[in-house]
């Protein structure tokens, strides 16, 4: 099944007059409190109307916001018990920019509590289910940017990226989901989960949408250090071009069919390769290039090391003080033990609690400092070969979706390498993208596309090319898309 609600085609009708801007509004919100109780998509459902007046081609469209980005006035919860009555005074830059581009908020989107996971299930409001079939998860951490997206509620929803959270979900979803360059969008206002890897980006369904809402969102932010200028470059311009004599490149040892014994993997696999040969139809190159194994197998650890160690540093403030709902009264050690004890969800107290023994100055040497060495030789290793190549082009999944009693061997092949690849992308700051690329067992799959520093042109051409001929674009939840 497909939307007719692109970006372009809502943009037509609000200019023809042919529908308002409260009628989008109105639909947007009714479709969000007809889908809540079967899915938990959001924290929040917007009573009414907030616009601006402008001319931006965003102007009188609704969108949805994950719940860990700051909202004046508007509850603002992470999605954790913790903040669950928490109501920011400031606004995010990127909420900011919206508004004044004239975009409609609907609602903010559940999410795994503070952003720290990929299942959709921890939130304070319960599990967040995928839409193609409500035994499954949706993956996270931005678990109802992604269902909003499936269900047409609105045609683009705004989402942070840590690890592969826009990018996972958008796959098991079966929409397109966007991480740019790092500092490409102002991470001002986003709740810090682990500084050096986290991400603003956009799902939508498809690379020109997500172009679009980028080149409203993205640009040089003074309220962030780390931000980056755009030189001006129009992404959703640039999106037509030919690719061939493109270069791309996949990791052997990742999509390596021994990587896995499971039927389901090895349909994604075939998925992936009947992929590669559509690219190479367009007159691009697909290569195989081999990586230590024993360095890829180290991602996910590294991953962990240092999410967890910037996670804990970043959260010290949640103590029931200044922040969180405050629990004890008989001293502020009481307060600070009994407020982050009740608070938080076991997965945060054990992320918190490896965080902490990881940063303690007899661990930092052999563990945190060792996983920033493997992360930079990741990351040069990446880098030269983008010298090379114009991208990385990898399966976004192991799997589908998994059913919420699924268990996964988190010492196997396929959990360490194809579940966690996609973290490569937050290591070197590289712009990174899922699309759609079809079916197994009636669930979506997709393929991501990385690309080097700064190359967010280059990447949203590429991946723009290969979503037509793969002929997944717009595509909503649907029996005749399987």
């Amino acid at each position: 099944m497909k939307s007719n609600n692109s970006i372009l085609n809502l943009r037509q009708k609000l200019d023809n007059k042919e529908v308002s801007s409260l009628d989008l509004f109105t639909e947007a919100s009714n479709k969000a409190h007809m889908y809540q109780d079967d899915y938990n998509l959001f924290v929040t459902i917007m009573d009414e109307k907030i616009e601006q007046e402008s001319n931006s081609i965003l102007a009188g469209i609704p969108y949805a916001l994950k719940d860990n980005i700051s909202t004046k006035g508007i509850l603002t919860t992470a999605s954790s018990n913790l903040l669950k009555d928490y109501v920011p005074v400031y606004d995010a830059t990127v909420y900011e920019k919206l508004k004044n581009a004239g975009a409609v908020l609907v609602g903010k989107t559940t999410l795994d509590e503070l952003a720290m996971g990929g299942t959709g299930t921890t939130a304070h409001t319960g599990l967040v289910r995928n839409p193609w079939d409500k035994t499954r998860q949706i993956g996270g951490s931005s678990s109802g940017s992604a269902g909003v997206v499936c269900l047409d509620i609105v045609p683009y929803a705004i989402g942070s990226d840590t690890g592969d959270s826009i990018r996972k979900p958008a796959a098991y979803a079966g929409v397109v989901g966007f991480k740019p360059t790092y500092g490409l969008i102002s991470r001002y206002g986003l709740f810090a989960f682990a500084s050096s890897l986290d991400h603003v980006g956009v799902l939508a369904r498809s690379v020109r949408d997500v172009s679009l809402v980028t080149d409203v969102i993205k640009g040089h932010d003074p309220k962030d250090m780390t931000s980056l200028a755009s030189d001006n470059i129009i992404f959703s311009d640039n999106l037509d071009k030919d690719i061939s004599g493109k270069k791309l490149f996949y990791i052997k040892e990742i999509c390596d069919y021994n990587t896995s014994n499971d039927e389901e993997s090895k349909a994604v696999l075939d998925n992936f390769f009947d992929v590669v040969k559509k690219v190479e139809a367009l007159g691009a190159s697909v290569c195989e290039v081999s990586i230590d194994k024993d360095l890829l197998n180290a991602i996910y650890p590294t991953y962990m090391s240092i999410s967890c160690a910037e996670a804990t540093s970043n959260n010290a403030n949640l103590v029931g003080i200044h922040f969180g709902n405050r629990l004890g009264k008989d001293s502020i050690e009481d307060i600070m033990f009994e407020t982050r004890t009740q608070g938080f969800s076991e997965l945060i107290k054990r992320r918190f609690v490896l965080g902490s023994y990881i940063l303690q100055k007899e661990n930092q040497e052999k563990l945190y400092l060792n996983a920033c060495r493997i992360r930079r030789l990741l990351v040069e290793k990446l880098t030269s070969l983008f010298m090379e190549y114009d991208g990385l082009i990898m399966p976004a999944s192991g799997g589908i979706a998994p059913k919420f009693d699924q268990k996964s061997d988190k010492l196997s092949d396929k959990y360490l390498l194809l579940e966690n690849h996609l973290a490569l992308a937050n290591f070197g700051g590289f712009p990174s993208i899922t699309i759609p690329s079809g079916f197994v067992n009636k669930m979506p799959v997709g393929v991501n596309i990385t690309s080097g520093v700064k190359k967010d042109l280059e990447l949203l051409n590429i991946a723009n090319k290969i979503e037509e001929k793969l002929g997944y674009k717009d595509m909503i939840v649907g029996e005749d898309n399987v």
